[in-house]
């Protein structure tokens, strides 16, 4: 996961991701092979000791030998409210032992099928020993079974000290971290639509439908008397901060650059008392008047609050802020990027935004600029001036088609160096491997609005797994 960004910024702590875990195997084989069920047992602590190393909370519903074990289980997962389920099949166990635990739970389910070591020894082990290694026999039963029963499933196959299998079982916590912050997230919605953005606007309840959590609706006034609340003790510490953060430009108004720390202060206050993970906004105001000059003063506080793990974006793109939200639990950050232009000489993307950027992912300290005008908005203000972090990058949107449904949009490539516009925008380089115009082409072609999220890595195996413990498509472009 992402550490402290910047001096003086400290990341949120998200609520950790609860992993329940049933162990078991089938218990007619204890009497008949007294010194298998040990062997098991300690397996079982080991996988539980190795998930507890995976910055989650485990709840261990101990190890089940019959249906009965099975339902205790059942009812302790239940009571635990857990974000995955996982159970271990140690050797042959019976489908009805597990189906429980999937039904009463109602979490996502992953059966990890983990061998002692490497491969059995034949020459020497006996059935006994054998059946140690037989997790893999009850699998196909197991998700037949949980199939019939309308119960998604996934597995990973391996044995207990094998790192592959330990990066494919983490890629599964982490994405029902990403589940459990929608599931639990509450989302600000500040303002109005950017007027005939038509690809961006997003029905509120859809989100609480198909992701959970909740979306709250905030007027500008919200701000705008907490903005008014603010000291000029509280104002003059967050100048400090943002220069600890930020290179000034030589552009920066000291009228705009104190604004911009006052409205950031704010800024904070809002999110902590409407107990925000996210916020979108965008309002337009006129001729200078005080909601006008609320509207243009946030990229800061905007900015501060993603590398806090609060993503924060504007021109009320609530689905991109979702997306932002995603990358920033994945440990990617994610910042509000749109396509600016085409190199064709240097065969890049050139992408990002105007306005709030990931401070964690920046390539270099980031620069605030000053802008007599914002283009395409009224106000004026201070902007921030950054470049993500050179290296795999990865692209995530959240497209809705023409019914409502929502979906994950994904493409990866690299952040190169190269000339940028020196506009108060972030901007960012991006080789995919291919013509930059028939990657737009395709791009265009996903689905996706025309915002989205960039963050560092490649992080297309994640989204897989984000995407089908939500329930959602995925495109790969």
């Amino acid at each position: 996961m992402l550490t402290e960004p910047q001096p003086g910024i400290t990341r949120i702590a998200p609520r950790k991701t609860r992993v329940g875990l049933v162990s078991g195997g089938l218990g007619a084989y204890w009497p008949q092979f007294p010194g298998l069920l040990p062997q098991l047992q300690e397996s079982a602590r080991r996988v539980a000791q190795r998930l507890s190393q995976l910055d989650c909370e485990v709840v261990d519903a101990g190890f089940i030998s019959d249906p009965h074990d099975g339902a205790a289980a059942a009812e302790t997962l239940r009571r635990a409210d857990c974000d995955l389920v996982i159970g271990f099949l140690t050797t042959y166990m019976t489908a009805n032992m597990l189906v429980p635990v999937a039904q009463r739970t109602g979490a996502p389910v992953l059966l990890l099928n983990l061998q002692p070591t490497e491969a059995m020894d034949h020459a020497t082990f006996d059935t006994g020993a054998w059946l140690a290694y037989c997790g893999a026999c009850p699998l196909p039963e197991m998700t037949n079974t949980f199939r019939r029963c309308g119960i998604d499933v996934r597995s990973v196959s391996g044995y207990l000290e094998s790192d592959a299998a330990w990066l494919r079982i983490g890629r599964w916590v982490t994405a029902a971290g990403v589940r459990a912050a929608f599931r639990h997230g509450r989302h600000g919605l500040l303002g109005h639509l950017y007027p005939g953005m038509m690809d961006v606007s997003t029905d509120p309840t859809l989100v609480t439908a198909q992701l959970g959590g909740h979306v709250e609706i905030l007027e500008i006034d919200d701000l705008r008397v907490r903005t008014e609340k603010v000291t000029e003790d509280e104002t003059l510490a967050r100048m400090d901060l943002a220069r600890e953060v930020f290179s000034l430009d030589g552009t920066v108004a000291d009228d705009d650059f104190r604004w911009a720390a006052t409205v950031s202060v704010a800024m904070d206050r809002l999110v902590e008392d409407f107990a925000l993970d996210s916020l979108a906004y965008y309002h337009r105001g006129l001729d200078g008047e005080t909601h006008e000059r609320v509207g243009a003063g946030l990229i800061l506080g905007a900015s501060l609050l993603t590398a806090r793990g609060i993503p924060a974006c504007g021109e009320f793109e609530l689905r991109t802020s979702l997306a932002m939200l995603l990358m920033d639990r994945l440990g990617a950050g994610g910042s509000f990027t749109e396509l600016q232009a085409l190199n064709f000489t240097d065969n890049v993307v050139e992408m990002g935004h105007d306005g709030p950027a990931h401070l964690a992912i920046s390539s270099s300290r980031p620069m605030l600029r000053g802008l007599g005008v914002f283009h395409g908005k009224r106000g004026w203000g201070v902007s921030v001036e950054c470049d993500v972090s050179h290296g795999p990058v990865t692209l995530c949107g959240l497209a809705q088609d023409r019914h409502g449904r929502f979906s994950l949009v994904a493409s990866q490539g690299r952040a190169v160096p190269g000339p940028l516009l020196a506009i108060g925008n972030t901007s960012s380089r991006v080789d995919f491997g291919r013509d930059p115009g028939e990657w737009t082409d395709d791009w265009s072609a996903s689905g996706i609005a025309h915002h989205w999220a960039l963050g560092t890595g490649h992080r297309v195996a994640e989204l897989r797994a984000v995407a089908e413990l939500l329930g959602l498509p995925i495109t790969v472009v």
